[in-house]
């Protein structure tokens, strides 16, 4: 496979700021935080990291596990195989200070983490929310993107709000935390009762207090099946609303659970720090800023 190399232009510390994640704010606090961050090691060395780091410079191919229908992030053409987006960008560049090559695996919600644990992929980059619970089981960069989870309907419905959403059913990925984070802010915002409502054994298969889910494995279908009306709604992070956002089409007015990207990796590895260091060096010099105007996503 054909290695990837890339120009990209560098930023000062202000431009960065200038260009903004979601909001602008996540930016300059992650920029000041990328400044002050201590590496674990010279990632001009990535030897140092470890055998598993090795392992991957040995085999020649750094294998990660992305999307292949998120514009913006992660995004595979049907016609020429070619990938692009964010966090396309980001796993060439991983690969090439590896000094190997890159191999992408289309991943889901859903079978990200199994492909993980399983081996076959290295890491993951699929607009993968950091959450204290999935801490538990793989580790985490710092935050490269921050989003918010939206609600995307047809305008025909009259749904405006969250209170428009009561009795209805609304599609979300597999596996993903979009709907937990649906029923929290209905919750907080007084629409939904508390009394049965707890997050920690919360599963979008069999709530039906109110609003009900129904699971799909992709963000296409989920829209086929808002235009079908086999859904009265759509629920992910407003970045990959976006691209199915048509003029029949609306948000609800409020946006809310901040959703922080990170790339995961296995637990404990070498390859955690490594990709750690790059996502904070990425920040520091303006790489990842330079990557998301360059995308669309400021």
């Amino acid at each position: 496979m054909k290695k990837f190399t890339r120009a990209i232009s560098i930023l000062s510390a202000a431009a960065v700021t200038a260009a903004g994640f979601v909001p602008a704010a996540a930016a300059e606090a992650a920029t000041e935080a990328a400044a002050e961050y201590t590496p674990y090691g010279d990632t001009s060395d990535p030897a140092s990291y470890g055998d598993d780091v090795q392992k991957i410079m040995d085999s020649g191919t750094l294998h990660v596990g992305v999307k292949n229908a998120v514009k913006g992030f992660g995004f595979q053409d049907t016609l020429t195989g070619e990938y692009s987006g964010l966090e396309i960008s980001l796993a060439e560049d991983l690969a090439a200070d590896l000094g190997v090559d890159v191999e992408f695996t289309t991943v889901t919600a859903a079978t990200r983490t199994e492909l993980l644990d399983s081996g076959d992929i290295d890491c993951v980059l699929a607009t993968f929310t950091i959450t204290d619970e999935r801490k538990k089981s793989w580790d985490f960069t710092t935050p490269y993107y921050t989003d918010h989870v939206g609600v995307l309907v047809e305008k025909a419905s009259g749904i405006t709000d969250l209170s428009g959403l009561l009795d209805k059913t609304v599609g979300v990925s597999s596996g993903s935390t979009s709907a937990l984070s649906l029923v929290t802010a209905m919750v907080d915002n007084g629409v939904l009762d508390s009394a049965d409502f707890d997050p920690s054994t919360f599963d979008p298969a069999t709530w039906t207090e109110g609003i009900s889910f129904r699971q799909y494995d992709d963000y296409p279908a989920i829209s086929t099946a808002l235009s079908a009306g086999e859904v009265d709604a759509f629920c992910v992070d407003k970045s990959i609303l976006a691209i199915y956002h048509t003029d029949d089409r609306d948000y609800i007015k409020e946006e809310f659970a901040p959703q922080e990207y990170g790339i995961a990796t296995t637990k404990g590895s070498g390859l955690s720090k490594f990709c750690d260091d790059e996502v904070n060096k990425w920040l520091a010099d303006g790489t990842i800023s330079g990557l998301i105007e360059e995308n669309g996503l400021d």
